[in-house]
């Protein structure tokens, strides 16, 4: 029995803090894939004007070129492919039911109270980062707003600091972001089971927000423990499932109408963490 209890504390523990920082982080615009398939002309038989080419089979054209241009070096799309299709049955079959019982039992006002307490929380992985970066303006604004809605918004579940000009709307930061600004490139693309989209760089990235985040302070600090402390799961779990909802959503808006949704989520993963990585 405690064999299996560590295990899935374990597996519960690798998700939770990664499935919100990882996937479709920093914007949330959704990329769709370019229209790239031309009409062409060839030599006629004979005399007469140039016909037109039968045009391409649709997405033919658009797949091929669009590939070539990759936004992120992806050395193991065969393999990458392969855990996209994966995690889109998984995303289907096990999580999209999740959020929406999630978004079915909580209220809105409820959900949005959780998001922002544990949004607050991680206050020291924006103000790390912030530091390293060199943006000690910016982390000295992380902290007045932390503490605004820490102590004037009840630990972060609502959000006075909004209504103040110079903090609203922080741009966020994370370990990842830093790495890029030290000049250290993506490396090779995966997709990683469950968490979706990441990079190299963003997978060692993770290890730094996952340990400068309290939420998970208490699992690391009794890992190992021959003591009960099977509730130190609790607070990363819970920050798990108040993400799978919006990044349901995000998945969903980024592929949908996709030709090919691997290539599309693909783009939209590079260019948002690019686009983050320069704010």
């Amino acid at each position: 029995m405690k064999y299996h209890t560590s295990t899935l504390r374990l597996l519960l523990l690798a998700v939770s803090p990664l499935l919100t920082d990882c996937s479709m982080t920093a914007d949330k615009k959704a990329a769709q894939p370019m229209a790239l398939a031309e009409t062409s002309t060839i030599a006629p038989k004979g005399k007469g004007a140039p016909a037109k080419a039968a045009p391409a089979k649709p997405g033919d054209e658009e797949v091929d070129e669009y590939a070539t241009k990759a936004d992120i070096y992806d050395p193991l799309q065969g393999v990458n492919r392969a855990f996209f299709f994966l995690n889109d049955k998984l995303y289907t079959l096990v999580l999209r039911p999740i959020a929406k019982g999630y978004n079915f039992i909580l209220p809105r006002p409820v959900r949005k109270g959780i998001d922002n307490a544990f949004e607050n929380a991680k206050y020291p992985v924006r103000v790390v980062n912030c530091t390293l970066q060199g943006k000690f303006k910016r982390a000295g604004q992380e902290t007045a707003k932390f503490a605004v809605n820490t102590v004037g918004g009840v630990v972060g579940i609502f959000r006075p600091a909004e209504k103040i000009p110079s903090l609203a709307n922080l741009p966020d930061e994370d370990t990842g972001q830093t790495l890029a600004k030290w000049g250290i490139p993506h490396g090779a693309y995966i997709v990683l089971p469950v968490l979706g989209p990441c990079s190299v760089r963003d997978a060692v990235g993770l290890a730094g927000d996952y340990a400068l985040n309290p939420v998970n302070w208490p699992y690391l600090y009794w890992y190992g423990s021959r003591s009960k402390h099977d509730w130190t799961i609790a607070p990363p779990s819970a920050n798990t499932l108040r993400t799978i909802p919006t990044q349901i959503d995000r998945y969903d808006t980024i592929t949908k109408d996709a030709v090919d949704p691997y290539l599309s989520a693909r783009s939209a993963y590079a260019q948002n963490r690019d686009e983050a990585a320069k704010k």
